[in-house]
Parts: C-alpha cells; structure tokens; sequence
C-alpha cells in the first residue's frame, strides 16, 4: 500500500482508538504511526496494543513505526481544603514543603527540588497556564508568590516553572521501567518528555543502547537554549507545541516551530509538529478553518509528520480526524507553490561522500525528469538522507532489516519495502527497478535512479549511483 503524500501522519491511541477494527481504519485512512501515551497506558495495554499494530502490519505488507510516549517528571501542588480555592489577582500566596492540607493561603509543594533552584522574580504557571504567581520570596522551605493571573484552583493541579532549570532528569523510574518494557516488546521510537539539556537526551540513549530510536519533545524554553546539541543528540524531534505554549508567550510558538523544523531539517533528522492541529474534531466531524490553516503551515514547511492527540485517542471521530489530515496534506502536496516554499530553506550537503552522492541523486533525478530514487539502506542512514533533500520524486526505501524499515516509516517521502540485499550489482539495479514498478512508481521505459553502497550491505557506504531503465522484463513477478 503507498500513500499519495510526502508527510507522514502519527495518530495516538487511546479509550477511542484501542480495537483492532479501528486501529485498522485509522491505518487505511493514512496512519503510519501510531503513539502510545505512556501518561495514560499500562504496561500490559502497551504489549496488547503493539500486538495488534504488528499484526495489522503483516496483512499489510508495510513497515508502521510504533512511538512510545513516556510521561516524564509530572510536578503538581498538594490537596486543598474543600477541593478548590479561588486566588484573587494581587494577593500572597504561599508554596511550602508543610504537608498538610492547603488554604486560600498556602500550598503543599512536595518536591523539594523546586525550593532549591527557584529565585526572586521566576513565574509559577499553575493548571496548564491558567494561574500565573510570580516568586517575590524564596527559601528552602518556602517560595512566597504574588498572584499575577487570578483564578480557581483545585487540589493536585500541575506545575510549570518557565524560568527555572530544575536540577533533575527528564526520566523518571516509572519512565525507566516504561522504557525497558517498550523496547523488549520492539517498539520502534521512544519520546522522551520534558527535556530540558542535553543530558537528558544522552541518558535516555545509554538506557535504549540502540534498540530504539529517541525523539526529544521540545516543549521546555530550558531545550530551545541548548536545541542545536540536543539535536545532535537525538534521532528526531517532537515540536510539542501544547506545553511549549503553556511555558512560553503563545505568540512566540509558531516561529519557534518554524526554528526547530528547519533545524531539524538541516540536521537530517525527522521532525513532528504536535498537538491540536484538529483538536474541534475531538466532538465534531469536521475541523475549524484556522485548523486546516495550521495543518496546511507544517505541510509547507517540510515536517516529517504531522501528529494528531486527542483527535483520535479520545474523539468522536477518530478515523474521520486521520482521513480529514490526510486529504489536507495532499492537497497542499499538489499546490503549485509547495515546492518553491519547501526549498526556500537551502539544506547544503554535509561533507561526506554519502551525502555528496545523495545530493547528486537529488540533481540528477530532477534534471532528468526521473521517476523515483531508489535507495539501498540498511541503518536508515541513506534513507535520511534522501528524505533530507527534499526531492519532487518519490523515494523508495530499500532494506533487508525490519526495524530500519519501522524507524523509517516516520520519514518524509521515504516509500519503505522490506527485501534481500541484492547478489550483485546487475541484481541491485534489477531489484530496485522491478520493485518501483511492483509499487506502482514506475512504468516500463521509465527510468528511475539508484543508490547504494559498495561492498554490498556495508551500512553507512553510500558511494554509487546508477540510472536504470525499467524494462518489461522487470514487471513480470
């Protein structure tokens, strides 16, 4: 099964999306990711719904990548009395590590790091933004606060400190555990939360010890400071814009997100623009047009995938919500213009010879008019970097190794077919040529270019070309 379209679409799976005869439909209408939300999962509906992805995979014939999501450090407030207080814009109020039951006074706050970094003028965001304190006294038992955006707030609410790097981790032992179990199962991406340096990328790689691949949320203004090392650290990026807009003046997100595509872009490394993008679809059958505007934005710009929430892990119309993205996106795709704003952003090769060849193929194909570039991968390397350039033709992903063909499936423009490295050279051409045609991206006296590297399977060696004609010999099975 090929899509018609470039970007990939990662749909989350939840209450509204966990049978099989929907995760099903949510495939067929364009899904080629599914996200499981460790915030919300057990282990055992982790393994129940990896079980059902990979079954679905076989009747299917192609590769779909599972992303585990893990929650990360979740900060909240202690119980309050009565359940609920109301602050009033200018009043005092107090945080403290007394672990009694709170007033319209005072807090418990039970974690202690919070008391050791936080400092005079640093803003508290309570419940997902809506109440906003500013620190006017700090000590190590107690933060003194003035209430900035007034409000209700009711017990256990969460926690946000903007302007503060706390001293701990981006995992905690529950995503440490979560962690292990997803990769035992084969999961084939892990999103690590609330990453605030770069260590905490490295941490989570020496935990995965490449069993999977690690996608960093940059939902923090702590990453944005350290993005281009946490970059280089990660095999991909999340721009997980609902917490990044609780963090960070709404009006700075969508130039952010622009940032960090096109960062991710030149780095190489697959992007996904995340959270609301159809969000009235969680109660409604069709989207707002601001909506289909926002899609349409992070088709333009190139990300690798587009990813639906609460749309289809808790909506009403889950598959309707993937089958509205996917009509959006391909319909931009087709925009005269999409490909003058694609490569607005000029992403100049790196200087290896893999990417020399890669950015050559790009060139050669185009100038001739080919009808696809068939890649040779077997770490996913040279795939990522025939998606990098972003070409006009579609790219077919050639790989003898099933968790490349997964990691993969995330990957703008890359088409991923599971098969036998060739014998030989006249095999490889062969091969690529009958398999663009079996796929339906070739026809007999078209030509399609291919890439590959000498010796044969050496991952990482891409140093040939060649440009084939596909011959009616090629289409028989």
């Amino acid at each position: 099964m090929r899509r018609n379209r470039r970007v990939k679409i990662v749909a989350t799976l939840g209450p509204a999306s966990s049978e099989p005869d929907v995760i099903r439909g949510l495939f067929d209408a364009g899904a080629d990711v599914f996200r499981i939300n460790m915030s919300h999962t057990t282990g055992d509906e982790l393994a129940e719904l990896h079980t059902i992805i990979r079954r679905i995979e076989a009747e299917k014939g192609r590769p779909i990548a599972i992303l585990t999501d893990l929650q990360g450090p979740k900060l909240r407030i202690g119980d309050i009395e009565g359940g609920k207080i109301d602050l009033r814009k200018g009043a005092n109020f107090q945080l403290d590590r007394e672990a009694s039951i709170g007033s319209a006074e005072r807090v418990h706050l039970p974690h202690g790091e919070i008391f050791e970094t936080v400092e005079r003028g640093h803003v508290l965001l309570l419940d997902d933004g809506r109440l906003r304190l500013r620190v006017t006294d700090a000590t190590r038992d107690a933060i003194e606060t003035e209430v900035l955006v007034a409000g209700a707030l009711s017990s256990r609410k969460g926690i946000s400190l903007p302007d503060t790097i706390l001293p701990v981790g981006a995992l905690t032992s529950q995503d440490r555990n979560d962690l292990e179990t997803a990769i035992n199962l084969g999961v084939d991406w892990i999103a690590l939360s609330y990453v605030q340096r770069s260590e905490d990328v490295a941490e989570a790689r020496k935990l995965a010890r490449g069993r999977a691949a690690i996608m960093a949320k940059i939902e923090k203004p702590a990453a944005i400071l350290q993005l281009d090392r946490i970059i280089e650290l990660s095999d991909g990026l999340m721009v997980a814009r609902g917490d990044l807009g609780v963090e960070m003046p709404l009006e700075q997100v969508p130039g952010l997100q622009k940032q960090i595509t096109r960062a991710a872009r030149d780095a190489g490394k697959p992007v996904v623009i995340a959270t609301q993008m159809l969000e009235s679809m969680i109660n409604a059958p069709v989207p707002t047009r601001a909506e289909v505007s926002d899609v349409a934005t992070a088709v333009f710009d190139g990300a690798d995938a587009i990813m639906l929430s609460a749309e289809s892990a808790i909506g009403d119309y889950p598959v309707e919500t993937v089958a509205t993205m996917d009509r959006v996106a391909r319909e931009v795709e087709k925009d005269d213009m999409f490909g003058a704003i694609l490569h607005a952003q000029e992403t100049q090769p790196q200087a290896t010879g893999a990417d020399a060849i890669t950015a050559a193929a790009h060139t050669i194909a185009t100038t001739l008019n080919l009808s696809a570039i068939v890649c040779y991968t077997s770490s996913g390397a040279t795939g990522l970097r025939a998606a990098r350039e972003r070409p006009s033709q579609p790219i077919l992903a050639l790989t003898p190794i099933t968790a490349t063909g997964r990691r993969l499936a995330i990957v703008w423009g890359l088409h991923c077919v599971l098969t036998s490295d060739p014998e030989d050279l006249d095999h490889m051409v062969d091969k690529a040529c009958r398999i663009a045609y079996q796929e339906g991206y070739a026809q007999p006296g078209q030509r399609v270019i291919v890439s590959a590297g000498v010796p044969l399977g050496t991952p990482g060696a891409t140093n040939l070309l060649r440009v084939a004609f596909v011959g009616d010999d090629q289409t028989d099975d």
